[in-house]
């Protein structure tokens, strides 16, 4: 069995993973697709000067005094005459500026008496908004491979985008197997416990942008792991559990049947070793993850994710981020280590990454308390409370 690097392992399964299509939805379900086409602005925004400030619209070179008031200019209904000498328009916040007039007095400074107003004064300030300033006709607002977000879509429809065009959203089936396991709400038997790492793996592809039905367990039946794949349909089969090499570890020569090439054969990783992945001969990928929570959870993170992203026109990652370690941390073997751990944030802005306080891949405690993994290179030396990390911040709903 060979071992490979993380970073040599996800280059073998990223090979040749690109988007699976494009298409065009609605604003109001583009909520974290990714972009496939750029937005681009049809016009100006604003499409005209507008007024910062609720006041009145005058020409600044008339200095202060009284002004005669001509009329009235509101959000989305404009005063559609020219300011002269001595007058003045009403104006509102986000109203065009009319002809004629290159200020706006707010109405802190300016008293209205009758069919005037007196700026005693003068002009200090204009307080206008040119067209334009938020973005001009043709500019590219969004880029292809960013993920719309709340603050994205609305710059869309700012642009007056109605419809993005997306990427594809790829689906992923996920596949338990072992008889050690029951779907939380049924009846363990004595040897047996709750199925909790296809309830994370769907919701961790959902957050990701995947649809991801989970299939009903196998137990440890190779015809049956085979035949749940076979119709299992979708761009990416995960699978958890029976990813070792032991007497019930069924997954992979269950998959022999469908014409399984295996590209990765396990990783030089704690945890999650024996991760693997292959092709099946209808050209669907499969990823295969231990059955421990642990491990499955963070083989997700470095290799299911970047996937899923690839699959939708993202940079694949992951990105990791410089953390101080607020302990000491002993000197790591040959495998890759990736440490679940709490992040903090100091006054002064550093970060702090605290491992947690034992790291069994079975564990599922702790990765609920956990916001980060920390990762320590193979054969990484000593390194003393204080010195930087890396860390890969891990996405939680707050």
């Amino acid at each position: 069995m060979k071992l490979l690097t993380v970073e040599d392992a996800r280059a073998r399964m990223l090979a040749g993973m690109g988007p699976l299509g494009e298409e065009s939805v609605p604003l109001s379900l583009a909520r974290g697709r990714f972009l496939a086409r750029p937005v681009t602005a049809s016009r100006d925004q604003p499409p005209f000067a507008a007024s910062a400030m609720d006041g009145w619209a005058v020409r600044a070179a008339d200095g202060g005094g009284p002004r005669r008031i001509i009329g009235e200019s509101a959000a989305g209904r404009g005063f559609p005459g020219t300011v002269g000498a001595g007058e003045a328009v009403r104006i509102f916040t986000g109203a065009a500026v009319p002809d004629g007039a290159d200020a706006v007095v707010i109405q802190e400074d300016a008293r209205r008496e009758g069919d005037t107003v007196v700026i005693p004064g003068g002009v200090a300030s204009h307080h206008i908004r040119p067209a334009g300033l938020d973005f001009r006709a043709g500019e590219t607002l969004l880029t292809p491979g960013v993920r719309l977000d709340a603050w994205r879509l609305s710059l869309a429809a700012a642009a007056g985008v109605a419809a993005p065009t997306v990427f594809t959203l790829p689906r992923v089936a996920i596949l338990a197997t072992g008889e050690e396991v029951v779907e939380p709400g049924g009846a363990p038997g004595p040897f047996q416990i709750y199925n909790s790492g296809s309830t994370a793996l769907r919701s961790l592809c959902e957050t990701w942008g995947a649809l991801a039905p989970v299939l009903p367990s196998v137990g440890d039946d190779e015809a049956a792991t085979a035949r749940a794949v076979a119709h299992a349909g979708g761009h990416l089969i995960v699978t958890l559990g029976g990813a070792s090499v032991g007497d019930h570890d069924l997954v992979k020569p269950a998959l022999a049947r469908l014409g399984l090439q295996l590209i990765v054969e396990s990783v030089a990783v704690r945890p999650g070793k024996p991760t693997w992945f292959g092709v099946l001969a209808d050209g669907r990928r499969v990823l295969g993850l231990p059955g421990n929570p642990a491990s499955a959870l963070v083989c997700a993170e470095l290799f299911l994710r970047p996937l899923l992203r690839a699959l939708q026109g993202a940079e694949p990652g992951p990105r990791l981020v410089m953390a101080r370690t607020r302990a000491f941390l002993a000197a790591n073997g040959e495998r890759e280590h990736w440490m679940r751990a709490r992040l903090s944030r100091e006054d002064d802005g550093v970060l702090w990454a605290s491992p947690l306080r034992d790291q069994d891949s079975s564990l599922v405690t702790i990765f609920a308390q956990a916001d980060a993994l920390l990762r320590r290179a193979a054969r990484a030396p000593v390194t003393a409370a204080g010195e930087a990390v890396e860390t890969l911040i891990l996405d939680r709903l707050f």
